[in-house]
């Protein structure tokens, strides 16, 4: 096993050719293409754009434009062409047979990633199920990527098992996953319904892939000295496919979930948004979300439209947001960020990360009155409650029961009321 490791390490990445139809934003998109591949294994050695109003229906580039990527792709010695948007399976069949060359298109390439990173039994289903969706309605352009060069981008998972041989096994398949992802949703729901009896308000973190909300999340247990395991976070596209909660007490009884969530990426295939659907629903139930920004990056303001078009899409864009401009310690600090020190973060140092977290503790516990409530001894659990859950100053032990005075948000008061020995403000 270790030989066959060792082997695969040492084989020279697959060389590309890049291809899109120019607009307004496709240089920023093909410069995202190209750390795509790199996040793939391959290495981008030469793009190739046309300008069109429009593409071609049946090979996307025009007929001598084709004609030029096909001699640019051989002349380039490439192993495959990824194209910039996704293709039709027309569209596959009729560029691999004129170009005599392997061909994918982003969503592929996205897809071939996710595939490499899923780590959880229902991330991996998720990941299969977007394969699957996708490539049904592709199946006769996929012949020969399946065969040509015996494997590679876009032929792992359900690609080594020869898709299009068997529609019908397809179609079981996929019925297949959806009950599993289903049996694994209702879990999730029991699960949050049982931290919605908590009340415990959650906090996700989105952003763009590679923004650092992993790092943010890891030093905001650090800070806060909050117990649970560390969220993996490497440095790379798509590090972390799954959904991580941990519990974050910042203390005075003020505790929240902190949710880290998967990355977002421009032109992210709808195919994969409906299999994590799940997952993004994290971000659209939350009640704060905290948006990532790596400021480090030249065209982070291209992350930024696209993170809220993709809000936008799984309807999470009314949240209330915090914007936070992550890795300070390599960007500094431009006059074009927000002044406020509390919007300019390092994950990975730590800086100003406390004053995130106050920020975060403003918004999500605001509205509370200090209030003492007499609960009779009969009922610890509602003792309990307010111990987990409120900022208890003071606790004393009468005869008629438990005295505590704390703090009880303006929301939850009512819930308290009959108890209610004296208020205070």
């Amino acid at each position: 096993m270790e030989n066959n490791t060792q082997m695969e390490n040492s084989q020279e990445p697959q060389r590309a050719v890049l291809f899109s139809i120019t607009d307004d934003e496709a240089g920023r998109s093909l410069e995202e293409l190209k750390l795509l591949c790199e996040a793939a294994g391959i290495e981008a050695v030469a793009v190739m754009t046309q300008k069109r109003s429009s593409v071609v229906a049946a090979t996307y580039f025009g007929k001598g434009k084709v004609e030029e990527l096909g001699d640019l792709i051989h002349g380039m010695e490439a192993d495959v062409a990824v194209c910039d948007d996704e293709l039709s399976g027309t569209q596959l069949r009729n560029l691999e047979d004129r170009l005599d060359s392997k061909v994918i298109d982003r969503t592929m390439l996205i897809l071939d990633i996710f595939a490499s990173r899923a780590i959880s039994k229902e991330g991996k289903l998720q990941v299969e199920l977007a394969q699957l969706t996708y490539r049904m309605p592709r199946l006769s352009g996929f012949g020969k990527s399946l065969s040509r060069l015996g494997g590679g981008i876009g032929t792992r998972g359900p690609g080594e098992k020869k898709l299009e041989s068997d529609r019908r096994h397809i179609r079981r398949r996929i019925i297949d996953i959806k009950q599993a992802l289903k049996e694994a949703d209702e879990n999730r729901q029991v699960q949050s319904s049982q931290r919605s009896k908590s009340e415990l308000p959650k906090v996700a973190l989105v952003g763009y892939t590679n923004a650092g909300k992993s790092a943010m999340a890891n030093q905001i247990m650090r800070i806060s000295d909050s117990a649970g395991m560390p969220v993996i976070e490497e440095n790379k596209l798509f590090a972390t496919l799954d959904a991580y909660s941990r519990r974050i007490d910042l203390g005075d009884g003020k505790v929240f979930l902190l949710v880290d969530t998967v990355g977002f990426v421009s032109k992210l295939p709808h195919a994969l948004i409906n299999a994590f659907r799940a997952t993004l629903d994290e971000a659209k139930n939350a009640d704060l979300l905290i948006h990532v920004i790596d400021a480090s990056f030249e065209g982070y303001r291209f992350q930024i439209e696209t993170v809220e078009k993709t809000l936008e899409e799984i309807g999470a864009s009314a949240n209330e947001r915090i914007d936070v401009y992550n890795k300070i310690d390599i960007a500094g600090r431009p006059e074009s960020w927000p002044a406020s020190e509390a919007l300019a973060v390092s994950a990975l140092t730590g800086e100003n990360i406390g004053l995130l977290l106050d920020e975060v503790s403003r918004r999500i516990f605001a509205g509370e009155i200090e209030a003492r409530v007499l609960i009779p001894y009969s009922r610890g659990d509602i003792v309990s409650k307010l111990n987990e859950e409120t900022a208890v100053i003071n606790q004393e032990y009468l005869p008629e029961g438990t005295l505590i005075t704390t703090k009880i948000k303006i929301a939850d008061f009512n819930k308290y009321r009959e108890y209610l020995h004296d208020s205070i403000g």
